[in-house]
């Protein structure tokens, strides 16, 4: 066991960085929660739900290294998964581990939160048999963020059904609201000018220019949701991302830069909860 703990502690120090995926799964909930009721505060629930999100994202996490396997041996020698720092039947402990440990963390809150959370691993699940049965699924880029992707909606729906009473308008919205921030982050870091054919980047598969427009708009998007939800003026999280299109498109820089990407989400949650906490 104490070898197991040591493997997997090397894993997820390697493959999912705690200070990057933990705090992105903190704010994730913290801010969905602040924007979806009035009068925001965080409980012992709100604890268990971002609890739950961080292990979710570490599942989904093994079973993109798994699911990848082939294409790491080629582009990625050096991930823990090629080198054998740790196994596929390792993974497949310590993805049983995660699910054990949502059930326990979502049990007190309600059965709905329960449902949902597991709903989340199960689609992820699903969708690794699938990738496995149609390599297209898997190979190709954009059909693969299409069929990929609802799981994080799925995480949101979660969060949002999870900690309020009831449902209104307002889930779409909140919804589409981290969908676009998301996506933002997720463009962004598959755009580059230059890329081989066989690299999984948006750029390649749209163009770097489209690429690099589509990123854009998912931040425009972001923003004219977060000021239609809370009606205050924060027209000025855009300036990342568009000093980032400036730098980007005038070529100064060979990939959109990612850290524009991330000071976008850092401060697009952040926003949400001062105003929860309003």
């Amino acid at each position: 066991m104490t070898m197991f703990t040591l493997r997997l502690g090397r894993f997820v120090l390697a493959r999912f960085r705690p200070h990057v995926y933990v705090s992105y799964g903190v704010l994730w909930t913290f801010a969905l929660e602040a924007v979806a009721g009035d009068h925001w505060r965080p409980s012992p629930a709100t604890v268990a739900r971002a609890a739950s999100v961080v292990l979710s994202l570490l599942f989904l996490r093994m079973l993109d290294e798994r699911k990848d396997l082939d294409y790491d041996r080629v582009h990625h020698p050096d991930r823990p998964l090629v080198t054998g720092a740790i196994s596929v039947g390792e993974l497949e402990t310590a993805m049983a581990l995660i699910i054990v440990c949502v059930l326990a963390l979502n049990a007190p809150i309600s059965v709905v939160s329960v449902n949902l959370a597991l709903l989340v691993l199960g689609y992820g699940l699903a969708l690794s048999a699938v990738e496995r049965r149609f390599p297209a699924v898997r190979d190709g880029l954009l059909l693969s963020l299409a069929v990929s992707y609802p799981v994080q909606l799925l995480i949101s729906c979660y969060l949002y059904l999870s900690s309020t009473a009831s449902v209104d308008w307002r889930v779409v919205p909140v919804v589409l609201v981290f969908a676009c921030v998301f996506l933002h982050f997720e463009f962004a870091r598959k755009t580059r000018w230059h890329g081989d054919a066989g690299e999984r980047l948006y750029s390649v598969a749209l163009g770097p220019t489209l690429s690099g427009m589509v990123t854009l708009c998912w931040a425009v998007a972001a923003v004219v949701l977060i000021m239609q939800l809370t009606t205050t003026w924060f027209v000025v999280l855009l300036a990342p991302p568009v000093l980032a299109a400036r730098r980007f498109f005038a070529g100064a820089s060979e990939s959109w830069p990612l850290a524009a990407a991330m000071a976008f989400v850092l401060l697009s949650y952040l926003s949400l909860i001062a105003y929860g906490l309003r």
